[in-house]
């Protein structure tokens, strides 16, 4: 995809990764709506952008509600023109004490925030990107492919996520619009800073790898998916030394006899 002049909804675009996304995108010529619960990081964000001659607009959104995130996208409409791309990033995970014993509303919330919300954002892009292409991508995490004992409710969401991915590839064909995902590693976050900051008051043991992600490297994660018209249903492992293609899985062929 050729990323001039193009526009983007990146949700959680506040702050961390979205942040980083919004900024690197916007210096390569693409318009941000930048979605995020908290207006104030969120304004934050498109002054950086507007700050080096960049388009931006913060759209306040809470991407478990439809008619809100349904208005947001019609932002990218009214304010731009068009709506290319999406970034499902908005994100959240389990603090202390760690499930079983969280209550059951704020484990819920987690897969609310990091699962059914990345599948509203497709349902509700879909209708409005196919009479011209686009690409989404998903922010997953590793959790998503490898066991997360830290936090199981984060890393069945994120698997559903990678699932989802891989589920929409038929998408690239017969809608116009690709359909990735990121997987990065424990990236430098406030999300991450705050979670640490809880675990260690609650002598738990650190989430927090000697070398972590910075959010910078999932911009240009996201941007290589962006770029590559070739990928669709496929997710892009981030580690601290580099990103891979993960190898797409196959139903297994049918038994005979």
């Amino acid at each position: 995809m050729d990323l001039k002049g193009r526009v983007a909804v990146i949700t959680g675009g506040g702050s961390g990764i979205g942040r980083a996304t919004a900024q690197r995108l916007a210096s390569l010529g693409v318009a941000i709506v930048v979605a995020d619960l908290d207006s104030a990081t969120g304004e934050q964000t498109v002054e950086l952008i507007e700050g080096k001659g960049g388009r931006a607009v913060c759209a306040k959104v809470d991407v478990c509600d439809a008619e809100q995130l349904a208005s947001t996208f019609d932002t990218a409409l009214s304010r731009f023109g068009r709506f290319d791309i999406l970034h499902n990033n908005a994100g959240t995970a389990l603090g202390p004490p760690g499930f079983p014993r969280v209550d059951l509303d704020v484990w819920r919330k987690v897969l609310d925030v990091d699962l059914q919300a990345v599948i509203l954002g497709c349902y509700l892009a879909a209708p409005l990107m196919e009479r011209e292409g686009g690409a989404i991508v998903n922010t997953a995490s590793m959790a998503g492919l490898y066991p997360y004992p830290f936090d199981p409710i984060y890393a069945a969401a994120k698997a559903g996520v990678v699932n989802f991915t891989y589920s929409l590839a038929p998408w690239a064909e017969g809608r116009k619009i690709r359909v990735n995902c990121v997987c990065p590693g424990i990236v430098d976050t406030p999300l991450v800073r705050r979670l640490s900051a809880e675990r260690a008051a609650a002598g738990l043991a650190s989430i927090v790898p000697g070398k972590i992600i910075q959010p910078e490297a999932i911009a240009e994660a996201v941007l290589f998916l962006l770029r590559d018209d070739t990928l669709f249903g496929r997710a892009l492992e981030v580690r601290p030394g580099g990103h891979r293609l993960v190898e797409t899985p196959g139903a297994p062929a049918a038994r005979r006899g």
